[in-house]
């Protein structure tokens, strides 16, 4: 049993159905180069955990028999997958956009030479977590040096081509609370972040995307091990949107585990909460997206669920309002 599952499921959130299914997110596995303080997932140096080459194979299928417009790929850090630039490839052969989940430091990694270059080539976009435009606060939620690093990787991007505000490959930054607080409105932070890396960096994005930190995983056990959680809670109840319900990602988008199973958000595949669309008793897996659309099937939601309806909502798009 997940430490936070037994006091999400006491929360009523409210019901929800799919509709059209644009985005297959898979997680390609939990192995990282870092072990962030607000991680979900409970990613680092350490873990094994990686999908193998039969369910990666599945993947262009899918990609093919749903229409699905665009990939999504998480971990971990995606990128440490042995075959992460192949099916990046054969996604863009089909002309599938692809998204990379990126914490910036892999692509300095020994091992990861060109890595830059590549995802350039192939015209994918790139997502990256950057908690804050200080090197204080990034150091303390990721990991002593992260910030000077990051720098000198948002450089490396901005001399290929990413971060320009016209014509240019899409480079978007992504930033979460240092703690049990919701984020502020994203446009004034976007604003923050732009004109403090222009003029210390010459650093230029796209979009700031404004994330909402989930109460699972290792940050949920941070809030219970401070006594924290109940009221972390309270606060997202507290701040919910009925009007964000129509955009929440979970209406458009399945999420892949490593091991090819499906569920309805990244944040449900943390709590191994299974989609239950199926006709059977068998557990969906990815194989089933072949022949079987998802909608107009029930989502299945808990107390977390509030995290991405709060204030101005938020998703693996950043606010929703």
């Amino acid at each position: 049993m997940h430490p936070t599952l037994s006091r999400l499921e006491r929360l009523a959130f409210p019901a929800l159905k799919r509709a059209e299914l644009t985005t297959l997110q898979v997680n390609l596995g939990y192995k990282c180069n870092q072990s962030c303080l607000h991680c979900h997932v409970n990613a680092g140096p350490t873990r094994t955990e990686m999908m193998d080459e039969v369910t990666l194979a599945l993947i262009p299928r899918v990609l093919v028999a749903r229409g699905i417009t665009t990939l999504d790929l998480t971990g971990g850090a995606p990128e440490l997958h042995p075959g992460f630039r192949d099916l990046v490839r054969a996604a863009r052969a089909l002309g599938v956009r692809v998204i990379d989940r990126c914490n910036l430091t892999i692509l300095s990694e020994p091992g990861q030479e060109g890595l830059a270059e590549f995802l350039a080539d192939h015209e994918v976009e790139i997502v990256a977590s950057m908690p804050c435009y200080s090197l204080e606060n990034v150091d303390a939620q990721r990991g002593q040096g992260v910030f000077d690093r990051s720098i000198a990787v948002l450089q490396q991007l901005n001399a290929l081509g990413y971060g320009r505000e016209t014509g240019g490959l899409t480079l978007d930054l992504v930033y979460n609370p240092q703690g049990p607080v919701l984020p502020p409105a994203q446009g004034g932070l976007e604003a923050d972040y732009k004109r403090e890396l222009a003029s210390h960096f010459g650093i230029t994005f796209n979009r700031l995307l404004a994330l909402t930190n989930m109460p699972i995983k290792r940050f949920g056990s941070v809030l219970i091990s401070r006594g924290q959680f109940d009221d972390y809670m309270t606060l997202l109840q507290d701040n919910h949107a009925d009007a964000n319900l129509d955009n929440v990602m979970c209406r458009n988008l399945i999420s892949v585990d490593w091991q090819g199973w499906l569920f309805d958000c990244d944040f449900n595949q943390q709590l191994e909460l299974a989609v239950t669309w199926a006709k059977d008793d068998r557990r969906p897996h990815l194989s089933d997206l072949i022949e079987t659309a998802p909608e107009e099937a029930s989502i299945r939601v808990s107390g977390h669920c509030f995290g991405c309806t709060a204030g101005s909502g938020s998703s693996c798009g950043g606010a929703l309002a």
